[in-house]
């Protein structure tokens, strides 16, 4: 049984990704949230890392990167700015680091769709196609600037080292009740990527012999903005799911 180690997994993708492949992997999750460490449950802070060397299991097989914090503007002041490069980028390049170290073999990364929201608005493609990862990055704003920046340093390390990386630009995952959220919310039922669908696509990317790839997770809802066809082509994914 593969170890999965997940950095950041106290969050809803976190707890649907737990209960969804907790019967088929071995799974960990670190997180500065969890107060009790258990055999499945681990404090770390990942802005530290020498946290973060000592607590992730030298012999995982992969690393699922979910670490986020929460953003309310576009340009933020600088003790904001400082808070986001340490936990979207600083700590994924320690992330990074430790996996080449430890030769581990893979290491997928949340991303998001806002590295090319500028494409994109109420949940239709501006393009008049969907949004590819073809697309030149344009963010709006400094969260997707630093996604699009751990991106590339995935990147990097994939070129560098033995290190398999894959990116999965997230649409929208709602922590609340699907059903009720889309009843709710008409961007949704083009962005979503129901819980079925994100643990069906981070299976895919566990299993997937890609040396370096990104990817849209979103199902496969009438109008959705971002195109998945690479997804379902190279790793596999079979989005169920239509709104």
């Amino acid at each position: 049984m593969k170890k999965i180690t997940i950095i950041g997994g106290s969050g809803t993708v976190g707890d649907i990704l737990v209960e969804g492949l907790q019967h088929s992997y071995d799974i960990l999750v670190l997180d500065k949230h969890i107060q009790n460490n258990t055999a499945t449950n681990h404090y770390v802070d990942a802005t530290h890392f020498d946290e973060l060397h000592s607590t992730i299991p030298k012999d995982t097989d992969v690393i699922v990167n979910l670490l986020r914090i929460d953003t309310a503007h576009a340009i933020e002041p600088v003790e904001v700015f400082d808070q986001m490069t340490d936990v979207f980028f600083k700590a994924t390049y320690y992330i990074l680091l430790i996996a080449k170290e430890f030769r581990i073999p893979k290491v997928i990364f949340a991303s998001s769709n806002h590295v090319t929201d500028y494409y994109e608005e109420n949940g239709y493609s501006k393009l008049q196609r969907e949004i590819t990862t073809n697309d030149y990055p344009y963010p709006k704003g400094l969260y997707g600037v630093l996604k699009i920046a751990s991106e590339q340093a995935g990147f990097v390390f994939s070129l560098h080292s033995d290190l398999s990386i894959i990116n999965i630009r997230i649409g929208s995952v709602p922590s609340d009740n699907e059903k009720n959220a889309l009843k709710q919310n008409d961007r949704l039922t083009r962005t979503l990527l129901s819980r079925e669908d994100l643990v069906k696509l981070f299976s895919a990317a566990i299993e997937a012999k890609v040396k370096f790839g990104t990817y849209y997770g979103v199902s496969n809802n009438p109008d959705k903005p971002w195109d998945i066809s690479n997804a379902i082509e190279e790793l596999g994914y079979s989005p169920k799911k239509k709104t």
